[in-house]
């Protein structure tokens, strides 16, 4: 790990997945599409929750994928709330793992996913998160 690495989450723990071999590319690493749903989905939930319902992905502003993700590895997601505006919120999303055997936890990947609440009629609803 190195010294500017974060050794402490930011924001909630939303989701906790095992990485298997299902989960890899040809070359037998886990693949980076499989990383990003997870991160996508984790977000999702932590915005439904502050959405208090339906919400939809409408953006990844960014994403850095600082080291590889094993089989075996337990993928731990972090959602931390950043901004919230009149009908959308974005989260700071860290992707971190627990290596097999070592049981020491390290930032593997983070992102800002941007999340909008959808109303029945499937369209943009206003937020308003409890206080």
């Amino acid at each position: 790990m190195s010294e500017n690495e974060p050794k402490t989450p930011r924001g909630d723990l939303v989701l906790r997945d095992l990485a298997m071999p299902a989960d890899t590319n040809p070359d037998g690493d886990i693949f980076g599409g499989w990383l990003l749903s997870q991160m996508d989905i984790a977000g999702g939930m932590a915005a439904r929750q502050k959405a208090g319902g339906r919400v939809a992905t409408v953006a990844i502003d960014s994403m850095v994928f600082h080291k590889p993700v094993n089989v075996g590895d337990v993928l731990c997601c972090y959602a931390d709330l950043i901004r919230v505006g009149t009908t959308s919120m974005t989260f700071h999303i860290q992707a971190f793992v627990m290596r097999q055997g070592s049981g020491e936890r390290e930032l593997v990947t983070e992102g800002k996913f941007t999340f909008v609440a959808i109303g029945q009629d499937r369209r943009p609803r206003t937020i308003s998160l409890p206080n």
